[in-house]
């Protein structure tokens, strides 16, 4: 088992690892819209926020030597369902002609007002 932190990025403020990697697979925890230099939530608008979130993922697939291509399973936690086509309109264009397997889970508050968070699986194993 390898724990996956982020270099020149502060450390999560909860006791979890942003990835852990077992075997080939890369489990990513939920992320949310922080900034990664400051360790700070930043609101904005669902689609501000749901960049700010995948691009965090991302990070986290990137330092543990992957990248975007290699993310087989994305679990989306919305706070409001409505935002939904909005977030999927973003999703769509981050990921491009890739298209991970998925669930969208509408779940009311999250952590700091987030109007999101995303976590998923990679498949590291070809590296």
């Amino acid at each position: 088992m390898k724990f996956i932190a982020l270099p020149n990025v502060p450390a999560p403020l909860g006791h979890y690892s942003p990835g852990v990697q077992v075997g080939g697979l890369l489990f990513i925890s939920g992320q949310l819209p922080i900034d990664a230099a400051t360790g700070k939530f930043v609101a904005g608008t669902i689609e501000e926020e749901a960049l700010r979130t995948l691009n965090n993922m991302r990070a986290v697939v990137e330092a543990a030597g992957g990248k975007l291509t290699d993310i087989a399973k994305v679990t989306i936690y919305v706070a409001d369902v409505a935002d939904w086509p909005k977030v999927n309109a973003v999703y769509a264009q981050f990921f491009g002609t890739h298209k991970p397997a998925r669930a969208v889970i509408p779940c009311g508050g999250l952590h700091y007002g987030a109007k999101l968070e995303i976590e998923g699986v990679a498949e590291l194993s070809r590296k």
